[in-house]
């Protein structure tokens, strides 16, 4: 039987995904969505109350990149999942943070069947800094303008403007706006819903 690849899941994935949040205007699917400046890219990111990633390993891929990926992903997700065929499941396991969730994928006649393993948890920790620089330079500056913010960083270079906004505005409330900026923003590449 042949090995299910990346995009079979990818389609299996994304028609659940569509399927559970079709009713949500609040709601923004993203197919492959960069994160940390272009480091890494989440390969589907769900964007409503909350920002979640999954992450695909099918039989074909490799591990190597992962850890890194888990780097990154951890700073701006605030639920994970990562979506694996069986033979990496228990190495999976060991590259994962305890709060990420698990979805098997198995090969049912050429066809990929999902089924949750663990259902994931909220991230303890993300980066006020990573968050940030999820943002196009001009909502950015949007951001700053909204909170009085905005003075002497308007001419300065991205990397100011994100450091800005990482001291002077708390996590939980940056996640908040970041989170709304995003769901608004016209030109995603990737888009699915709404």
């Amino acid at each position: 039987m042949d090995k299910l690849r990346d995009p079979e899941i990818r389609s299996v994935l994304i028609d659940q995904l569509i399927t559970e949040y079709s009713n949500s205007s609040e709601t923004l699917i993203i197919n492959e969505m960069s994160v940390s400046q272009g480091v890494s890219r989440v390969d589907v990111a769900v964007l409503n109350g909350i920002m979640q990633g999954y992450e695909i390993k099918s039989e074909s891929d490799k591990l190597v990149r992962l850890p890194l990926q888990v780097n990154e992903y951890n700073k701006v997700f605030e639920r994970m999942t990562i979506v694996t065929a069986d033979n990496y499941l228990e190495d999976v396991r060991k590259i994962i943070p305890s709060w990420w969730g698990i979805i098997k994928v198995s090969n049912k006649k050429g066809i990929a069947s999902l089924r949750t393993v663990k259902k994931g948890r909220l991230n303890p920790s993300l980066d006020p800094l990573a968050l940030a620089q999820l943002l196009w330079r001009d909502e950015a500056v949007d951001l700053l303008k909204k909170r009085g913010l905005e003075k002497g960083i308007l001419s300065k270079p991205k990397r100011e403007i994100y450091k800005r906004i990482a001291e002077s505005i708390k996590a939980e409330e940056l996640k908040l706006e970041v989170n709304q900026i995003l769901k608004t923003r016209k030109g995603w590449r990737g888009q699915l819903l709404p």
